[in-house]
């Protein structure tokens, strides 16, 4: 028995789960649909006008309960007021009805309004109610209950039939009711499983989140956020963002509750704050999420936050790094550029920029190392810093350059420039030494509508212009200083141009012959690069030499050149005996020129490399920055000869006749010029010939151009001449006229000279 009552308990509504706020919207309603019944009750009775006292007890009865429903404490009671009165209600209108049986359906039209409770106290007084009516007043008053002959003769099977079909519309109503309950709870369940994934995912997760009312009052967060900010665990109810350790440092800026009642879309801000519990400064990032009503107004914000100070301070120093050299500290040739745009364009007055370059910075690099060198760039940046004005832009564009640019009236350029040159007067104390630094300076005021690569380039010309004039001084921009640099960037776009070209046509080679004071043969010959012009212009090397080596072009150039008089010399193999080329010292100082010298040679295994000479000048000896000894015995092992060019130029002549692993001597012209009218010259060169002859040199004399300087040499003992006298640089087709030329005369005086001896010996 006891089983059954728990299987049929279980089976039926537990009812009393309704929320405080359901409940009171419900119960409201239906307190005001009793009040509404009494009033259409009382207006009912009135017009039937017959019945005034079951009127007055219908009234009487409803009246209290509408008031009871509306002024007693507790849930149950005030419902089962309304239940009752609805009871009444019902009742009275059967009974002013006089019993008609479509009155009755009050009763099961209002089984499931009592429903709406969902509370078994308002729902079972209602069942009881209509039973207790129909039973007990069906019996006392079946006329003013059952309409008709049948239920007033037997009110008591009439009032069990009634009830019946009440209990039975009940029944449906619980079957509902028990459905909804079962439904809700599977519901709650499913929320409360949600719930409690929710709440591992926020109360665990190392994340700081919190959640926020619109007014600022914390209403909830993880270890994560209490932990980051150092709250307590338990925190008071009022606690708000207000109390956080936090300032921001940008205290006008709107908070996230503004932002968020103003737009639907989550937010992510990223601020920086105080932080009142240690004083520091930090970036925190806020994701902000909102959560709305009905009518669309914000009812909780949701946030995650992530301190973001490390990210933000890298990316500071990522910005510092980018504008900024890494050597001085100064700001970068970019920053420079990308500020100095922004002064001409938005500033009014004029803008003097200032271009330093150091003299002789290579010489300290080379002497003391490029660490020292390293060093005095740093002193120098810090003297320039402390004599510019507080304002302008200092830069360190690379190397040994620096640039300056200020705004102000014509002329501050060139105050600050000489203020420069004074403040360097005094030695940069590098270390434990003081090194002198002097620097060429270049000036230049813009104004108006001009670009940044226009005021640098201006500059730099004019610093130019100062370094050729001696160094160490001011160089104030003007256009006739531009017409050099227009020069040279016309004669670097003409060997690029060439370059890429076929080179066999755009850069022909050029011969002058070396000729043997013996036998007055041609002995070999020197290559002399020229360029062709689109127009077919023959241009001397005059016109792009410079402006190769500056660039660097001279490395293919030069590379061109040996590959083209090899080319020659193999043409010419039985007639020419040797080929020499010029190397200048930016190919030697060339890591790759050996190897390519190398290169060039195994392509050709069937020539001798003997008859291949490289000549090398004293001036790029004295300024080539690697061990020449080492690079010249590196050339000697493929077997080419070297020549020492332009002998007697430079100031240590001697010595290196001594030192270098040099085949050939050439006596620069300055002493063949006038030889046979100053016998201090042939002095001269009579040492030289026999001091190259004891280190087991051949001596050649260049720009002989006349015949009393031919026959000086010759007397001298000079084994070969080359110059004017003999022949200028002849093109290649020239050249190979001139040398058959040459080759048919010898062998015509060897054949005469075998007949002369066999008559001889004849006779």
């Amino acid at each position: 028995m006891a089983t059954w009552m728990a299987r049929l308990r279980d089976r039926l509504p537990t009812g009393g789960r309704l929320n405080d706020e359901d409940w009171a919207g419900r119960h409201r309603l239906l307190t005001v649909l009793l009040a509404l019944c009494m009033v259409f009750l009382t207006v009912f009775g009135v017009l039937k006008g017959e019945y005034a006292t079951e009127l007055l007890i219908t009234d009487g009865l409803v009246l209290p309960a509408v008031v009871a429903a509306a002024v007693l404490r507790h849930r149950r009671a005030r419902s089962l007021a309304v239940a009752l009165g609805f009871v009444a209600a019902c009742g009275g209108f059967v009974a002013l009805c006089h019993g008609l049986t479509e009155a009755h359906f009050a009763f099961f039209i209002l089984i499931p309004a009592l429903a709406l409770y969902r509370d078994w106290a308002p729902f079972g007084g209602f069942l009881v109610g209509t039973t207790l009516h129909h039973a007990g007043f069906g019996l006392v008053e079946a006329d003013h209950t059952f309409g008709h002959d049948s239920a007033q003769q037997h009110p008591l099977v009439w009032a069990l039939l009634h009830g019946a079909a009440v209990l039975a519309a009940a029944s449906f109503q619980l079957v509902a009711w028990r459905f909804n309950e079962i439904e809700e709870q599977r519901a709650e369940e499913h929320l409360s499983e949600s719930q409690a994934q929710l709440s591992v995912a926020f109360d665990e997760t190392p994340v700081p989140m919190a959640m926020f009312s619109p007014d600022g009052r914390l209403l909830r967060s993880n270890g994560a956020y209490r932990g980051w900010l150092r709250l307590p665990a338990e925190l008071p109810a009022d606690f708000s963002v207000g109390d956080l350790p936090l300032r921001p440092m940008m205290p006008d800026e709107p908070r996230m509750g503004e932002i968020l009642s103003r737009s639907r879309e989550p937010v992510t801000v990223t601020r920086q704050y105080l932080r009142t519990d240690t004083g520091a400064l930090m970036w925190a990032q806020t994701h902000a999420t909102g959560l709305y009503d009905r009518d669309g107004s914000l009812r909780l914000i949701f946030v995650h936050c992530m301190d973001v100070t490390a990210v933000r301070d890298h990316e500071a120093e990522l910005r510092h790094q980018v504008r900024h050299d890494s050597l001085t500290g100064l700001l970068s040739r970019k920053a420079f550029e990308h500020d100095l745009t922004e002064m001409l364009t938005i500033g009014s007055e004029p803008v003097s920029v200032i271009y330093l370059d150091v003299d002789r910075f290579k010489s300290i690099n080379d002497g003391a190392g490029h660490t020292t060198g390293d060093d005095v760039l740093r002193a120098l940046a810090s003297r320039l810093s402390q004599v510019v004005p507080s304002g302008a832009l200092l830069a360190r564009l690379g190397g040994d350059e620096f640039i300056v640019a200020l705004t102000g009236p014509a002329g501050t350029g060139v105050r600050v420039g000489d203020s420069i040159l004074a403040a360097l007067a005094e030695p940069l104390a590098v270390g434990v030494y003081e090194l002198p630094v002097a620097c060429s300076v270049g000036v230049t005021t813009a104004s108006g509508a001009i670009s940044a690569d226009e005021v640098v380039l201006a500059a730099d010309t004019a610093m130019y212009a100062a370094k050729r004039a001696g160094g160490n001084r001011v160089q104030v921009f003007t256009d006739e200083l531009r017409v050099p640099v227009q020069q040279r960037i016309a004669a670097e776009a003409r060997v690029r141009r060439a370059l890429a070209g076929d080179p066999r046509i755009t850069l022909p080679l050029w011969f002058q012959p070396v000729v043997s004071t013996v036998t007055g043969r041609i002995a070999g010959a020197e290559a002399l690069v020229r360029m062709r012009t689109p127009e077919g212009e023959i241009l001397s090397p005059f016109h792009f030499i410079g402006a190769a080596e500056e660039t660097g072009l001279i490395v293919p150039l030069g590379e061109h050149v040996l590959r083209s008089a090899i080319d020659h010399l193999l043409h010419w193999s039985g007639r020419l005996g040797y080929v020499s080329v010029n190397v200048s010292p930016r190919q030697l100082a060339e890591p790759d020129f050996v190897p390519m010298v190398a290169s060039v040679l195994a392509g050709v295994p069937t020539l001798d490399p003997s008859r291949i000479v490289l000549e090398i000048t004293e001036t790029a000896l004295l300024s080539s920055t690697v061990d020449v000894s080492e690079r010249l015995a590196s050339l000697k092992q493929l077997g080419v000869r070297i020549a020492l060019d332009d002998f007697g130029t430079g100031y240590s002549s001697l010595t290196w006749l001594k030192s270098l692993p040099a085949d050939i001597v050439k006596l620069d012209r300055s002493f063949v010029a006038g030889l046979a009218e100053d016998q201090r010259k042939a002095s001269i060169i009579q040492a030289v010939l026999w001091l190259a002859h004891s280190l087991g040199m051949s001596t050649i004399a260049e720009g002989v151009e006349e015949s009393a300087d031919w026959d000086a040499l010759k007397a001298a003992g000079c084994p070969a001449v080359q110059g004017y006298l003999l022949s200028r640089p002849l093109p290649a087709a020239e050249f190979d006229v001139m040398l058959r030329k040459s080759f048919e005369k010898a062998t015509f005086e060897g054949v005469h000279l075998r007949e002369t001896m066999g008559t001889v010996m004849a006779g």
